[in-house]
């Protein structure tokens, strides 16, 4: 651990201003937080976890926070955590507040597209990344069509292997790719390092940042790790429209959004200033 990130407080400092509304079965709707499986993986285990905002409504349209979680299960010295699974992501609640906004959690699929997995995408050693891409198509497609959501304001979101899946996943091809409004990548970068996986490298990470084109990402992390995500940047050429901030905490955690910080405020201004 950096000396700068050690110096920097701990997210239990910080009382939370936000939860996670429990997961319920039953349908969607407003308020309620509910795992759902599209009508074609019936009978597999896939499924996305979809909460429709307290102010939802029949008929009216809303803009649409995707998410991709991290690896999981992982546990660190500063007690932080993650499952992997779906259900486990908080960063679109922090951002959105429960109001205004959809908030849908992707999952990602193993090669036969039948499972979600918890680690990377795909299964071993190929990590087909194309069974994910396409349950992310057919699930924003169902998610506008089902329950409002404005194809025009899609954000896509998420946080350490969710945040390398924001160009992975997000920026796989073209028809993926021009989905989205905006970019919240919450520590890592795809491109910035070299994983386990086949195409992390950076000639091919920079083939899919080329898809990007002028639109927006916040790039924020723990610590100072975004720097390490804009000096890559700078060395692949490509000239976008980048914000980089500190989360202001140590912790490699999503749940820094449930707490009230001068990021969140940052992260939350600017995205009502790109869905304008």
């Amino acid at each position: 651990m950096s000396e700068v990130r050690a110096a920097l407080p701990d997210i239990s400092t910080v009382k939370p201003d936000l939860v996670v509304p429990a997961l319920v079965d039953g349908k969607p709707g407003a308020g309620r937080r509910v795992k759902e499986v599209l009508p074609q993986y019936e009978g597999t285990g896939v499924y996305h976890v979809l909460y429709l905002p307290k102010d939802w409504r029949p008929g009216q349209r809303y803009p649409v926070v995707v998410e991709y979680a991290g690896n999981g299960p992982y546990r660190n010295r500063n007690r932080d955590i993650s499952s992997g699974r779906v259900e486990g992501s908080r960063m679109g609640y922090g951002i959105a507040g429960g109001d205004s906004y959809i908030w849908l959690c992707l999952p990602y699929l193993n090669g036969r597209g039948t499972a979600n997995v918890r680690r990377w995408w795909g299964s071993k050693p190929e990590y087909d990344a194309r069974p994910t891409v396409s349950y992310c198509l057919e699930a924003v497609k169902h998610i506008c069509a089902q329950f409002g959501g404005d194809r025009e304001r899609l954000v896509l979101c998420g946080f350490s292997r969710g945040a390398i899946a924001c160009n992975f996943i997000g920026l796989y091809d073209d028809r993926v790719a021009g989905l989205w409004r905006a970019f919240i990548p919450y520590s890592h970068y795809d491109g910035a390092r070299q994983w386990e996986y086949p195409g992390s490298d950076r000639a091919s990470a920079l083939q899919r940042l080329r898809r990007l084109g002028s639109r927006p990402q916040f790039v924020c992390s723990e610590g100072s790790q975004f720097k390490e995500t804009a000096q890559y940047l700078i060395e692949s050429g490509v000239k976008g429209n980048f914000t980089f901030r500190g989360t202001g905490f140590r912790n490699h955690s999503d749940a820094w959004l449930l707490r009230p910080s001068k990021t969140r405020s940052e992260l939350r201004n600017w995205l009502a200033e790109v869905l304008k």
